[in-house]
């Protein structure tokens, strides 16, 4: 096939993304008996109005193993799943149609939420189709729809009749902003600025003295601490302090947790200020004096106060305490706060029934099932380790939101018992009305919070099964970002073991983040997001996908447009290179002849990349074989044997029709090979050349079910190898010479080799002669090159 003078990457994609999808060249075949390579794909938020290029980066490099997999003969499973539930997709919706979930029904705002994130998946759609992301779009699930709340509440109930969760009324972390309970993983250190206040609390006629970031919390004060240990407190042991400004007596105790030399030895317990409040608080039978609502404001308990913002009653409070002399000092501070991840607000500890599942009782088994799993990049694993090792709250799963998948639970109006339903009712929804076989409406309290995406995302392996009659499980490869690490990981670990004792996958893969030219990670606000669709219409998918392979696994890839095109480059060199060898091949047969040294010498270097190529893709370092061949079609294939092939290629009248068919064979096996290593990483134009090509000789639809190269050591050939490293050497010699003493390439030499050179080059004296301009070859003690 006659190729056009320039690849237009526009017109190929876009044909190409109709021929994989008309040949359903990704589909998976659940009958096939070849091996199965199945990936726990990271189920996207839909609630992003516009995708950066990381997440093309992202979901393009482990698609780089799906495409490697197949062509290795893998029946490849690969699913799309979309994450369309959760605390992103309401203020997503609540943001672009300026409502307010509280002002309006459950039933109108889940229409507004499923509407757009219907949006949202065309979006992730079109751009993954754009990248050539070959997902099998037949195995689509979201984390919404009725098959994952199917395998969401099967999760639940058979947690809860292990024992491994229950409904709680202990404090759990509040988000007052979003005005929903948090899990541990939900959050994130700030470091903000603050005062410590020194106050006064009276025991009698004597002043005790605490330091407090937070004032606004006097009016849940219900204990004073101090340790054992320390004397300077001993007498007030039993005894009782007053409250500044709210004028309550609350008691003096002991605990040796309190550290002596943190403030003034004393420590202020509230309810509830951080977690140590609420150890004592339980520990101890403290009164119970919650003082913040759940949206944020003060309560009665804060007498006058109430009704206030929390940093309006801290300023207010502060103003109070200085004007009844009761604030002895300030000192300004900086230090860490924990926030909501996703509204930012600082959070508070609040005393409201929630679902929870028990983590803590079983770190050291989590870390072991994590320890089961390969790990890549292994390092990865300590963050892991580490996140498990330093929690300290269970999972809490209850969300106080509208749009999610609903607990499968109603509460007996007389007992107050939990019922739950069969398994052959799933899904059910209580909010609607729904009620168990057997129970009448009027007996049934329905729950009505939702459960965390969490919960469903940590079981996307049994979503996933559920499509399939064969057993994915445990799946071959998870790929997911080091950001959720702490989440996804972890969750999916969980609910793996404890619902199978097993792991989810074999395979761990981790990698970075896209951050903006200026080093971080892409935000609008900070001016460096730079949108797929605008490199794709300027550059193609290739050259982006090119750009996406730089990144070495667990490490951040900053965008710089240079190496986009850098990828580009590759791409217009491919197509000139493939021009030029299939121009040379019309009149080839295809058929293996005696070859020459220099041609069993590259392609010995050849089957050794092969090797290191196939070694790298199958430990996930698809950078590393991008690169590896890159150097190799640039430097060995392009910049050398295209040049020392060509004389055999124009002049078999003067250097033998078998030498020309040695060239036509190497050039074969080299392009040919060359485009199968690439395939991964660039599907379009290597297609585009298989198609025009190889496809009919192997007769294969696609290049991307074709074989793989496989290395051959019975292709090593170190003598042939070296002869070609030697003839290269001498080649580079006089290029650089002439360059040297400005010398046109063309211009003709004398040409003096070193003895042993002369020796080992003897049968490629024609190709050196021809590709130096060299007009005589002699032997000498050292290289010598004569104008």
């Amino acid at each position: 096939m006659e190729l056009a003078k320039k690849y237009d990457s526009k017109v190929a994609e876009e044909k190409l993304e109709k021929y994989w999808k008309d040949k359903e060249i990704y589909n998976f075949d659940a009958k096939s008996k070849k091996p199965i390579f199945s990936i726990d794909t990271p189920p996207p938020y839909v609630s992003a109005s516009h995708l950066h290029v990381g997440h093309a980066m992202h979901y393009s490099q482990f698609e780089f193993i799906a495409r490697y997999k197949r062509m290795k003969g893998f029946n490849v499973f690969f699913p799309m799943g979309f994450d369309d539930n959760g605390l992103p997709t309401e203020r997503f919706v609540e943001k672009i149609h300026n409502v307010n979930k509280s002002r309006i029904s459950r039933k109108e705002f889940t229409k507004l939420c499923l509407s757009e994130t219907k949006k949202g998946i065309e979006n992730y759609k079109n751009l993954w189709d754009s990248l050539g992301i070959s997902v099998d779009w037949d195995l689509t699930y979201s984390t919404i729809d009725s098959r994952s709340t199917l395998v969401a509440q099967k999760s639940f109930i058979d947690l809860y009749k292990k024992g491994f969760l229950k409904r709680t009324d202990i404090p759990i972390i509040w988000d007052v902003k979003l005005q929903t309970s948090l899990a541990q993983a939900d959050l994130e250190d700030v470091e903000k600025s603050s005062h410590f206040n020194d106050l006064i609390f009276k025991c009698g006629d004597e002043n005790l003295i605490i330091s407090t970031t937070r004032p606004e919390l006097l009016s849940a004060c219900v204990g004073l601490f101090y340790n054992p240990k320390d004397k300077k407190y001993k007498k007030f042991k039993g005894k009782k302090a007053i409250v500044p400004l709210f004028n309550y007596e609350v008691p003096i105790l002991e605990d040796e947790s309190v550290e002596i030399d943190k403030g003034t030895g004393l420590m202020m317990v509230c309810t509830f200020g951080d977690k140590e409040d609420i150890e004592k608080w339980a520990k101890y039978k403290l009164d119970l004096r919650i003082s913040i609502t759940e949206d944020g404001k003060m309560n009665d308990f804060a007498e006058k106060y109430s009704g206030l913002k929390i940093k309006e009653a801290r300023d207010r409070i502060i103003e109070n305490l200085k004007e009844n002399k009761l604030l002895t000092n300030q000192e300004k501070i900086t230090h860490v706060v924990n926030v909501s991840e996703r509204s930012g607000a600082e959070i508070e500890f609040l005393k409201i029934p929630q679902w929870v599942i028990n983590v803590l009782d079983y770190k050291t088994k989590l870390i072991k099932q994590g320890n089961k799993v390969n790990w890549h990049p292994e390092f990865m694993k300590t963050r892991y380790e580490h996140w498990v090792e330093n929690l300290q709250w269970d999972w809490v799963i209850s969300r106080q939101r509208f749009y999610g998948v609903p607990f499968p639970v109603w509460y007996d109006k007389k007992t107050g018992k939990v019922v739950l339903p069969k398994l052959s009712e799933l899904p059910i929804d209580p909010r609607d009305g729904s009620v168990p076989e057997g129970y009448k409406k009027e007996d049934l309290i329905p729950e009505m919070d939702v459960m965390d995406t969490w919960m469903t995302s940590s079981v996307t392996t049994k979503i996933n099964d559920a499509y399939n009659k064969t057993k994915l499980l445990p799946m071959s490869l998870r790929p997911q970002a080091h950001d959720i690490i702490r989440t996804w990981a972890f969750y999916s670990i969980v609910k793996s073991y404890y619902h199978d004792k097993e792991v989810p996958w074999k395979d761990i893969i981790i990698s970075g983040h896209g951050l903006g030219s200026n080093g971080k990670k892409m935000s609008k606000s900070l001016g460096n997001f730079v949108e797929p669709s605008q490199v794709l219409e300027k550059y193609g998918a290739d050259a982006l996908r090119f750009w996406s392979s730089g990144a070495h696994l667990g490490r951040d890839l900053s965008y710089r447009e240079e190496d986009v095109r850098a990828g580009l480059k590759t791409i217009t060199k491919l197509w000139n290179a493939s021009k030029f060898s299939f121009m040379h091949l019309k009149d080839f047969d295809y058929k293996k002849v005696n070859l020459t040294d220099l041609d069993n010498g590259i392609l010995s270097k050849f089957n050794n990349l092969i090797k290191e190529a196939t070694e790298s893709f199958d430990k996930y370092e698809y950078s590393k074989s991008r690169l590896l061949t890159d150097s190799f079609f640039w430097t060995q294939f392009c910049d050398n044997y295209l040049e020392v092939s060509k004389d055999r290629l124009y002049n078999p009248d003067k250097r033998g029709e078998e030498e020309k068919k040695s060239a036509q064979y190497t050039l074969y096996y080299l392009l040919n090979g060359i485009l199968k290593l690439f395939a991964p990483i660039m599907p379009f134009i290597t297609e585009e050349l298989y198609l025009a090509s190889f496809a009919d000789i192997e007769k294969v639809e696609s290049i991307h079910v074709s074989k793989w190269p496989k290395y051959d050591k019975k292709l090593d050939d170190p003598i042939s190898e070296k002869i070609w490293d030697n003839f290269i050497a001498v080649l580079t010699e006089v290029r650089q010479t002439k360059a040297k003493y400005s010398k046109s390439l063309k211009t003709e030499i004398d040409l003096v080799l070193k003895k042993e050179d002369e020796s080992l080059l003897r049968s490629s004296i024609e190709d050196l002669k021809a590709v130096t301009c060299a007009k005589s070859v002699d032997s000498g003690t050292k290289l010598k090159i004569l104008f």
